[in-house]
């Protein structure tokens, strides 16, 4: 298995070679030169299997250049029943993800894979502990050592310092938007007191700390000499974990490879719906993939208009399902490349044009840059948005209707994809994050406080420790360096 740059960088590196990059050295994002892909017969032999083996098989359709018994090894390190723990009542920790049917009428039917079971209560634990054993793996096989610079609205960091904390050879400097996460969100990661830890609590957005992490990455002489690498979604090896859940899911959800689903998504930097765009593209009969955005609707309007507009900081909202306040999708730029037919050079301009004119339009009308959202239909994508009012409003009826209670986020897509139902096509929602996270909304909709898991009774008062920051790339390189000795 080869990759390639969605900008058309010439050379062509293995799995273990991007690892522990993150962009490529154009700027662009890697994908694998061609989709591997997936056989009816290996979805039937699938379907009996753990959730650790079957992430092995699909990671051994990427990672090629790791040895099988190794990547095997790493898988059944990670998916276990006790690193995912926090269940439900209910359900059980050795399916990792289970599925909970929450309506069945007229055909249609609603169901919810629970994502957020791990160690930081979001669905980002799924990827990110692979992801740790994954470098810890690589870096003792080169004697090496990683300074991982990543940026977060909110799950992302915990999840990726949970995952790194006490890693050999691994330090991790986590840029979050200062005051815009929620208590629990903020108590999860500047909680945290271990020496390979740093928290930089950025004056901005999150786009703002994207932004640094991507300035920081193209400084390829800076890259180097400091060993940096990132957990963000850029990174592939955290795209190919999520594609994983997808498969679970189709799986458990179905008793026939003639049968579709169809997935709902809450979505801000598109990450998790472009693994299910992978899934797709690698066979998996998937029918729709809806995604589901909040007042910073950069994608629904994409998607109903064929307009990508992103917004400036003062323009992005700072809502109650913050993880999605998020107004450029670093990871859009995958899907554009195969929705372009794999042009490079026009996906080069046209994200040009992200960074130089706030956007770019291939709705095909007068003065556009193409047509090509005519195709988008062929991929499946489909999507919709959701308020604060929705919000409200969707965790009263599910606490009513479906007797669970479900966070910010997760009430996003359930919200968009009770509109996006179709006879005879379960339709799954990714659960995202456990409701303790965002316990402030909570109160307000049912007047009481989430259900919290053992061991975060009292998080938020614990001591903290953070530095705030201006959104200055400059300032964040300087502490980088001035925390490692490089």
């Amino acid at each position: 298995m080869q990759y390639v740059s969605t900008r058309g960088h010439a050379a062509t590196p293995s799995f273990s070679e991007i690892l522990l990059g993150g962009l490529a050295p154009d700027g662009g994002l890697y994908l694998p030169a061609q989709y591997p892909q997936v056989s009816g017969a290996e979805l039937d032999q699938w379907r009996k299997l753990s959730y650790a083996d079957l992430a092995f098989e699909v990671l051994r359709k990427f990672a090629t250049d790791i040895p099988e018994a190794d990547l095997k090894a790493l898988a059944h390190k990670t998916y276990t029943a006790d690193v995912y723990r926090n269940t439900r009542a209910g359900e059980h920790a050795a399916e990792i993800t289970p599925l909970r049917t929450l309506e069945e009428q007229g055909g249609k039917k609603l169901v919810l894979q629970s994502l957020s079971n791990g160690p930081t209560l979001a669905f980002k634990d799924m990827a990110m502990q692979l992801l740790g054993n994954l470098f810890e793996y690589a870096l003792a096989k080169q004697g090496a050592e990683l300074n991982i610079v990543g940026a977060t609205s909110g799950d992302t960091g915990s999840a990726a310092e949970y995952a790194m904390r006490g890693k050999k050879g691994i330090r991790v400097f986590m840029l979050s938007p200062h005051k815009k996460m929620s208590a629990f969100q903020t108590a999860q990661m500047f909680s945290l007191q271990d020496p390979n830890i740093f928290n930089l609590a950025i004056e901005g957005v999150f786009d703002d700390c994207q932004d640094i992490v991507k300035a920081i990455s193209n400084d390829l002489e800076y890259k180097a000499a400091k060993k940096i690498g990132t957990v963000n979604s850029i990174n592939w090896a955290r795209v190919v974990a999520q594609v994983v859940y997808y498969f679970r899911g189709y799986l458990a959800a179905t008793t026939s490879n003639e049968q579709k689903v169809s997935f709902t998504v809450p979505s801000g930097n598109f990450g998790n719906i472009c693994a299910g765009h992978i899934a797709r593209m690698m066979g998996l009969p998937i029918d729709k993939l809806v995604v589901a955005t909040n007042e910073n609707d950069v994608l629904d309007e994409f998607f109903r208009t064929g307009i990508y507009r992103v917004r400036k900081s003062a323009e992005t909202y700072h809502t109650s399902s913050p993880s999605m306040d998020i107004s450029k999708a670093s990871n859009f730029e995958r899907f554009v490349y195969d929705l372009l037919g794999r042009d490079s050079a026009r996906v080069k301009d046209l994200f040009h044009k992200v960074e130089t004119a706030g956007g770019f339009d291939l709705s095909g009308q007068a003065g556009s840059d193409g047509n090509e959202f005519t195709s988008v239909i062929q991929y499946g994508f489909a999507s919709g948005r959701s308020t604060h009012a929705d919000r409200l409003e969707t965790i009263r009826f599910a606490e009513k209707t479906y007797g669970i209670t479900v966070d910010t986020h997760t009430a996003d897509g359930i919200k968009v994809a009770r509109e996006h139902l179709t006879p005879g096509v379960t339709m799954i929602v990714l659960e995202t994050a456990l409701p303790a996270k965002f316990n402030e909304t909570i109160r307000e909709a049912l007047g009481r406080d989430a259900d919290r898991p053992a061991g975060f009774e009292n998080i938020e008062a614990l001591p903290q420790r953070f530095e705030v920051m201006p959104a200055d790339a400059a300032r964040v390189k300087a502490y980088v360096a001035q925390h490692t000795g490089l």
